[in-house]
C-alpha cells in the first residue's frame, strides 16, 4: 500500500509499505476513506517533535472503514464507518478512568498515530485499542463531516469544556485557523454573551464575518483594546489561546480581565515566558495541555444534530499519489487555501 512516511528531519516521502496486520487481539484495521494534513505532521517535518519516530507512517485525522478487528474488539466491527481518535488509550488506567487519556500510561498511550507507531496518511491503519479509539459515525452522517471528530474538534470541544464558560461571558479566542474555528464552533454551543476572535489573517478574518456574523472579529495590534471596549470587567471572562505564535501568550493573559481562566489549546515550538511578577496580582487560572479525546461520541451525536458543521471548513481534496503536492500547497499557504482557514485535504 502507499504510504506518506516520515523519512528524516525536514523530510516526508510517499513510499510502497505492507498493509498493516492485527498485532493484538484489541487491535483494528481501517481502510482509510478520507484523511487530512494537521500543522503537528508539520511539526515532525520541521523536527519539533523529537519523540517523533523516523520511519512511521505519518498523519493522525482520519476517517475509514473497518476491515478486520481483534478477538476482543466489541464496540466496532467489520464493515462499521468510524472516525479515529488521535490518541491512543487503554481506557483502564488512572489516567483514563479519570478521563485525562491524553495522559494514558500504555506505551503507546497519547499522541501515538503518525508520531510513534504508523499513522492515516495511508490506505490501511492499525488502530490500538479499538474500542477506545473508534467510534462509529451514524449512517446520516458523511466522511466529511465526521472527518474532524478524532483531532481539531476533539480538541476544540475539550477546550471548551474545561473553559467554564458561562451564559454571562465575554470569551476572546486567539487564533482563527482550523482548530481555532472549530474551538470557535464548540464555544457558541455554550452561548456566551459575547464571543471576540483574534485573527491576523485577512482571509481567515473575512470567513469568520461570512460564517459567524454574530462574532466580533479583531486583529492583533488591537485586540487588547478591542476587549476593554467589548467586555464587562476590564478584559475577557475566558481567553482560549489556540494560535501559537509570536507574542500570543502573553496577549492572552494580558486580555483577560482579573481572576480569568486561560486556556492554551496551542502547541508552541518554543519555550515561553510566564512572567509572574507582572500577572501576579490578576489571579489568573491558567488550564493547559494536550487534548484528552475522550468526547468523540457526543461530538458525532452534536454533529448528528446538526449543532456543529465543519464542512465548509475543507477547501481542497488531493487524491493520496498527489500528497507531495497537498504538503506543499498547505505549507506554503498557495492557492488560497488559508481563505477558508483549514489544512488541505486528502481523499484516498
Amino acid at each position: 500500500m502507499q504510504a506518506y512516511t516520515y523519512v528524516e528531519h525536514g523530510k516526508f516521502e510517499l513510499r510502497e509499505k505492507s498493509k498493516p496486520e492485527l498485532l493484538d487481539s484489541r487491535d483494528a484495521i481501517v481502510r482509510v476513506t478520507l484523511s487530512s494534513i494537521c500543522t503537528s505532521d508539520l511539526h515532525i517535518k520541521h523536527g519539533s517533535v523529537p519523540r517523533a519516530v523516523p520511519g512511521i507512517t505519518v498523519g493522525h485525522e482520519m476517517v475509514g472503514v473497518v476491515e478486520q478487528v481483534g478477538s476482543n474488539v466489541t464496540t466496532v466491527g467489520v464493515g462499521d464507518r468510524v472516525t479515529v481518535n488521535v490518541e491512543t488509550f487503554c481506557g483502564e488506567c488512572f489516567f483514563c478512568r479519570n478521563g485525562y487519556v491524553n495522559n494514558c500510561t500504555d506505551p503507546n498511550g497519547g499522541w501515538a498515530l503518525g508520531c510513534r507507531i504508523d499513522g492515516g496518511q495511508a490506505e490501511y491503519v492499525r488502530v490500538p485499542y479499538a474500542d477506545q479509539g473508534l467510534n462509529r459515525i451514524p449512517d446520516s452522517v458523511s466522511d466529511e463531516q465526521a472527518l474532524f471528530v478524532g483531532d481539531v474538534l476533539a480538541t476544540g470541544y475539550w477546550a471548551a469544556r474545561i473553559s467554564e464558560i458561562k451564559e454571562e461571558d465575554t470569551v476572546l479566542i486567539i487564533g482563527a485557523g482550523p482548530t481555532g474555528i472549530c474551538t470557535l464552533l464548540c464555544v457558541m454551543l455554550k452561548r456566551p454573551k459575547r464571543i471576540i476572535v483574534c485573527e491576523k489573517s485577512p482571509e481567515r478574518i473575512r470567513f469568520v464575518q461570512e460564517h459567524y456574523p454574530d462574532v466580533l472579529v479583531t486583529e492583533p495590534e488591537s485586540c487588547r483594546e478591542f476587549v476593554l471596549r467589548h467586555s464587562d470587567h476590564g478584559g475577557a471572562d475566558v481567553v482560549l489561546e489556540v494560535a501559537g505564535v509570536g507574542d500570543t501568550f502573553r496577549l492572552a493573559w494580558e486580555c483577560a480581565r482579573s481572576n480569568a481562566i486561560v486556556t492554551v489549546v496551542a502547541l508552541y515550538d518554543k519555550p515561553q515566558i510566564l512572567p509572574l511578577p507582572e500577572m501576579y496580582g490578576k489571579n489568573l487560572t491558567f488550564k493547559t495541555g494536550g487534548v484528552d479525546g475522550c468526547d468523540c461520541a457526543e461530538v458525532l451525536r452534536l454533529i448528528e444534530q446538526g449543532l456543529i458543521d465543519t464542512t465548509p471548513l475543507i477547501t481542497h481534496r488531493f487524491a493520496l499519489n498527489r500528497i507531495e503536492e497537498a504538503y506543499q500547497l498547505f505549507e506554503n499557504k498557495q492557492d488560497g487555501v488559508i481563505k477558508v482557514a483549514i489544512v488541505d485535504r486528502i481523499k484516498l
